[in-house]
């Protein structure tokens, strides 16, 4: 899945008006999906917001995933959701969300095997590095490339990716990474992709 090389994950800083100029900017530049992620707001704010990032991600032919919420990836159809292990079991949000994109978290490869059996179209692995946006044990690079040798959809790694970390999974077999702070906290949005960019060309080609 190329969808999923540059996997940008939200999270906002400032205004709204902020935030949706990043998400723009990022999808100008080259990530190649957005997982709108949301824990505070109430479910009607969560709708809308949602229905403002996909108008923007539409524009740019960059498929928007949402976080954790069956209920507004419908509302709004969007290209998927991304489940944890709190959320919906695996197997009943595959029937509920159809043919629709479902990725899963996963930190082991008992849990990798799982999801996909159950009908995880990717997974999100970490964290690789440590990071501010959740406090959660970190998964090793030796875990990571277990979890890819052991199933047969694509991997994601995810967890304090920056431009200077891409180098450590040169080599490594994962469709991509997905990025949160790097990029929506980048003094310039568009440099940030397209260097990131760049650099998950270059280990691609090795």
């Amino acid at each position: 899945m190329k969808e999923l090389a540059l996997y940008l994950v939200t999270q906002r800083y400032g205004t709204t008006e902020d935030f949706l100029q990043t998400i723009e900017e990022a999808c100008q530049s080259g990530v190649t999906l957005v997982q709108l992620r949301e824990k505070n707001l109430s479910t009607r704010d969560f709708y809308e917001l949602a229905q403002q990032v996909k108008t923007i991600t539409d524009q740019y032919a960059v498929p928007l995933i949402i976080n954790d919420r069956v209920d507004i990836c419908l509302a709004v159809d969007a290209a998927g959701v991304h489940i944890g292990d709190d959320e919906l079991p695996v197997a009943i949000t595959r029937q509920l969300i159809g043919e629709k994109w479902l990725g899963v978290s996963a930190k082991t490869v008992t849990r990798a095997k799982e999801a996909q059996k159950e009908g995880a179209d990717y997974l999100g692995v970490g964290a690789i590095f440590p990071t501010k946006t959740k406090n959660t044990a970190l998964t090793s690079m030796e875990t990571l490339q277990e979890i890819t040798e052991a199933i047969s959809i694509p991997v994601v790694a995810i967890g304090g990716i920056t431009e200077e970390r891409l180098a450590a999974f040169s080599g490594v077999p994962i469709a991509g990474v997905a990025v949160v702070s790097e990029i929506m906290r980048a003094t310039s949005v568009s440099e940030k992709v397209k260097n990131m960019r760049q650099k998950i060309q270059a280990w691609e080609e090795k």
